[in-house]
C-alpha cells in the first residue's frame, strides 16, 4: 500500500433510482424493512480526491450552498476518515465534490457521494481491501452506501444492505425532474400510514427492451409515494406533468422523494420532455439521461 499518488482522482456519483420501493416491514431497532429495483442514472455528481498532508473537502456546483463541507457529520469527510482508519492510512487527501444532484432529493446523493470517495481515495492511496471489508464499511456509513457502491441495477432487500445483480437491464430513456424541495426522509417514514406490502417476485429474467421494462414495473409501485406528497404536495404536480408528457411510459417518485422520474420511449421524446417541463417550470431541476445497465 502506498501513502501517496501523484495525480488526482475523479469518480462519479450517479443518481440512484428507486424503480420500485416496498416497505415490507420496521425492525426493532426502528429501520424499515425494504425490497425493490434499483438502478443508476447518467446525472451525477463528482468526487475529486488530491494528493495532500490533510484530509480537506471543498464543495461546488448548483448546491453546493446546502452542504456544510466542514460539518463532522458530512457523509463524504465520515467515507474518507473511515477508509483511512480501517487502512492505517497516513496520508491526507483535498477532496473536491462537484454538486450536481438536488440535496434531499430521493436520489441517494449522499450515499453516492460517500461511495464515490471511497472508490477515489482506495485508487489515490492504493489501499487494498477485500470486498466484504468495504461492504461492512460502506454499511457502516449509512444503508444506501453499499448499494451505491456497487453502481449497477439491482434487486435489494433488508435495510437496502442485500444487494442481487439485475444484469441485462436496458439503457431506457429518463427524464429527473425535482420541484425545488428538499423532503428529509424521516419526515416521509413518519408520514407513512399504509400497511407493510409483500415483496414482490424477483424477476427471472431481465425486460428485453424499454416497454417491456415500463410494463413490468407498472405492476410495482413507490409505497412512500402517498407519505411523501403529504409533506410536499409538489410531488403530485411533478407525477403529473411526467405523465402526462407524449412518449412516457411509466412515472414514478424515486426514494423518499421529492424527485421523481420517468421512463420514455426513446431519447427524443425524454429529451423534449425536459425541454418541455424546464420551460414551463423554470424553479424545477430537470434533466435527461439514460439508465445505467
Amino acid at each position: 500500500m502506498s501513502d501517496t499518488a501523484a495525480t488526482a482522482i475523479s469518480r462519479r456519483a450517479p443518481a440512484k433510482l428507486n424503480l420500485s420501493l416496498h416497505v415490507t416491514g420496521k425492525r426493532a431497532d426502528g429501520y424499515h424493512e425494504l425490497d425493490g429495483l434499483i438502478a443508476f442514472a447518467d446525472v451525477s455528481d463528482t468526487i475529486t480526491a488530491e494528493p495532500a498532508e490533510t484530509l480537506s473537502l471543498t464543495v461546488g456546483g448548483p448546491f453546493a450552498e446546502a452542504l456544510d463541507a466542514g460539518a463532522e457529520s458530512n457523509l463524504v469527510l465520515r467515507a474518507a476518515r473511515a477508509l483511512a482508519e480501517h487502512a492505517g492510512v497516513s496520508a491526507g487527501a483535498a477532496l473536491h465534490l462537484d454538486k450536481q444532484l438536488p440535496v434531499a432529493a430521493g436520489l441517494g446523493g449522499g450515499s453516492a457521494d460517500a461511495a464515490a470517495t471511497l472508490r477515489a481515495l482506495i485508487a489515490l492511496w492504493g489501499v487494498r481491501i477485500e470486498s466484504r471489508e468495504l461492504h461492512d464499511l460502506a454499511l457502516a456509513l449509512g444503508a444506501d452506501v453499499p448499494m451505491c457502491l456497487f453502481g449497477r441495477p439491482a434487486f435489494v432487500s433488508g435495510i437496502g444492505d442485500t444487494v442481487t445483480p439485475l444484469d441485462g437491464l436496458p439503457p431506457a430513456p429518463v427524464v429527473l425532474v425535482n420541484p425545488g424541495v428538499a423532503v428529509p426522509t424521516p419526515a416521509v417514514f413518519r408520514a407513512h400510514k399504509r400497511a407493510f406490502s409483500s415483496a414482490p417476485p424477483v424477476w427471472r429474467m431481465p425486460p428485453s427492451g424499454v416497454r417491456e421494462l415500463a410494463a413490468r414495473l407498472s405492476a410495482q409501485r413507490n409505497d412512500l409515494t402517498t407519505a411523501a406528497e403529504t409533506v410536499a404536495p409538489a410531488i403530485g404536480e411533478v407525477l403529473d406533468a411526467l405523465r402526462s408528457a407524449p412518449g412516457c411510459h411509466v412515472a414514478r417518485m424515486s426514494g423518499s422523494g421529492a424527485t421523481c422520474f420517468g421512463i420514455f420511449a426513446n431519447t427524443a421524446s425524454a429529451e423534449t420532455a425536459a425541454h418541455t417541463l424546464a420551460a414551463a417550470r423554470p424553479a424545477w431541476w430537470v434533466r435527461s439521461g439514460r439508465l445505467q445497465g
